[in-house]
């Protein structure tokens, strides 16, 4: 399993987070596309800085020719913006933030669910990015008591909040893992003194947002998670703890905009692959061995890694479907999808009284299951759903991308024993691509695959 590790030990904002996945390898170009696509006045600097010796990647979004202010600066034009005060040496950690209240003024969130709609992006990406500014909005309308579609972004920081979400959702789609997990995040400390009154950091909204996440304050007095980092570590993030088991593939650093003494600012991503069950009991076993049990678990390990083969749980749910509108199928498959299902695909059945039927199949990680089968009960017309355990073995799988006349695409290859067994171009990035230069989807894959094959034998 492929999985990203955020490590939050200076906390996460919207541009940490694409200053990350940029220095992880995500093309600038992805997120330009993605700005272009929503069609507003602004545009994307990306610089190279040093956080406490650490380089990273710094992002910043300009907005009619200006970058975004800092919190407290925006506060002074918002009727219900927030000013930081702390009792340390530092003001705050990450300027880049957005604000979010009951007035009238500014984008609301239908009018931000249409902007995303409109651009041209996967309905992937669309559905992650809505699904954050739904999270957001949600905790706002929360802590005012306010409906949410009378939430709505300050001028500024509603086309802030757009490109940093946006290109947050497009960057986690094409680094194209199978999990993202969390460290524990550390939140900072300090106030924060809103029109409501001050507050003790994290803020109102930050702390609704991370609800059963395990979080810390190492004392720095600053706000270190922001709610737009709140809002995609509630999107994104499937698990919490501390670095997992991996095969470390590549890493990146995304810097905040204050550079503290002692103290690197920035959010690390890694990226790899998950270790194999077996491959881990074996490690286990091996340290308890003697030397020559120790040496043959490692030639047995070694053996497993050159396969390529890993094997995991997963849950099959499965329902009989014959009195369903088929035109709610395709709503149905994207809920699944975006609560997490691994696939979901459907049979076509002959049922009694001789019903033509549908055989809806979702396959899920086992911890996913309850939220996936209230998805099924609430969006079918099913009254039972049939649930079991069962194991896969999948190869390991990789992404590179290559260039084409128009446009980089990324190929998803598999591996058995060293040897690449298939590649196929990702549809959604030829897609795009197809729709943007107005070409044959066709003519885009069939250019990504000859890429690839002229890099293979390089």
């Amino acid at each position: 399993m492929r999985i990203a590790y955020l490590d939050c030990f200076s906390g996460i904002s919207g541009d940490m987070f694409l200053g990350a996945l940029i220095d992880a390898g995500v093309p600038p170009a992805v997120f330009e596309q993605a700005v272009s696509a929503l069609n507003l006045e602004v545009r994307l600097e990306i610089s190279r800085v040093n956080r406490s010796g650490i380089s990273a990647t710094k992002v910043d979004v300009i907005v009619n020719g200006e970058k975004d202010a800092p919190r407290e600066q925006q506060a002074e034009t918002s009727e219900k913006g927030c000013s930081q005060s702390h009792s340390g040496p530092h003001e705050h950690a990450h300027d880049h933030d957005h604000e979010l209240g009951s007035h009238r003024h500014g984008r609301g969130l239908k009018e931000i669910r249409e902007i995303i709609r409109a651009g041209a992006l996967s309905e992937s990406a669309k559905n992650t990015a809505i699904a954050m500014f739904e999270k957001l909005g949600a905790a706002e309308a929360k802590i005012h008591n306010v409906p949410i579609e009378q939430i709505h972004f300050h001028e500024v920081g509603a086309v802030d909040a757009l490109v940093d979400i946006v290109c947050a959702a497009v960057g986690a789609e094409w680094l194209a893992v199978d999990e993202f997990v969390c460290s524990p995040l550390n939140v900072g400390g300090g106030t924060v003194t809103c029109a409501h009154g001050t507050f003790p950091i994290p803020a109102p909204a930050t702390v609704e947002l991370l609800k059963g996440a395990p979080v810390y304050s190492s004392g720095l007095q600053a706000e270190l998670v922001t709610p737009t980092g709140a809002a995609t570590v509630a999107t994104l993030v499937q698990r919490f703890e501390p670095f997992p088991r991996m095969m470390i593939e590549k890493s990146g650093y995304g810097a905040g905009t204050r550079d503290f003494s002692g103290h690197a600012n920035v959010l690390r991503i890694t990226v790899g692959d998950a270790f194999a069950e077996a491959i881990a009991g074996e490690g286990a076993r091996a340290t308890q061995a003697s030397a020559t049990q120790a040496s043959a678990a490692r030639t047995s390990a070694t053996h497993a890694s050159t396969t390529h083969l890993s094997s995991e749980s997963i849950t099959v749910l499965e329902a009989n479907l014959d009195d369903m509108n088929p035109q709610l199928f395709g709503y149905l498959m994207d809920r699944l999808l975006e609560g997490g299902a691994l696939d979901v695909f459907s049979t076509p059945v002959q049922m009694k009284k001789n019903r033509p039927g549908t055989l809806l199949t979702v396959l899920a990680k086992p911890e996913d299951t309850d939220r996936l089968a209230k998805i099924i009960f609430a969006e079918t017309t099913t009254l039972g759903l049939r649930i079991r355990e069962e194991q896969r073995q999948v190869l390991q799988r990789r992404w590179q991308s290559v260039s084409t006349r128009f446009g980089e695409v990324r190929i998803k290859i598999a591996n058995l024993n060293g040897t690449v067994t298939s590649y196929a171009p990702e549809y959604e990035d030829c897609r795009r691509i197809a729709a943007e230069q107005r070409v044959p989807l066709k003519l885009v894959m069939q250019e990504a695959v000859q890429a690839y094959l002229k890099s293979a034998t390089k």
